[in-house]
């Protein structure tokens, strides 16, 4: 079983930067895909980033390439998604997530992770 406790979002003016964490507990923190998903008011949760389990390999939706990026660190048992060049649009709640998935890039979608965290609020102004 994984547990995962997100931190480190709160308010950013648009164009800012903004790093959110995701601190994972147990010891196979490493044999798990690691992804973040975000879910902004009245719309459905959506992906974001996907990692691979050596994080050599990583994903992302259309809509934050170039701004985003996702990292993480298995020593710490900690992933990470950097933020910049923030939009309003990027107000949300982001999610990270564990999947068993052997290949990260069949972990786009929410029904391929099982274990979430919280989440962390992330609000972006005009």
């Amino acid at each position: 079983q994984v547990q995962l406790v997100e931190s480190g979002g709160g308010l950013v003016q648009a164009g800012g930067s903004l790093r959110v964490s995701c601190a994972a507990s147990g010891r196979t923190f490493s044999t798990y895909v690691m992804g973040w998903f975000r879910q902004a008011p009245g719309k459905e949760r959506e992906f974001v980033a996907a990692i691979s389990r050596s994080g050599k390999d990583t994903y992302y939706v259309d809509s934050v390439k170039g701004r985003f990026t996702i990292s993480r660190d298995n020593a710490k048992n900690t992933v990470y998604l950097r933020m910049s060049s923030l939009k309003p649009e990027d107000t949300a709640i982001y999610y990270c997530a564990a999947s068993s998935r052997a290949w990260a890039g069949a972990a786009l979608k929410s029904s391929e992770y099982y274990y979430w965290g919280q989440g962390t609020q992330v609000t972006v102004s005009s």
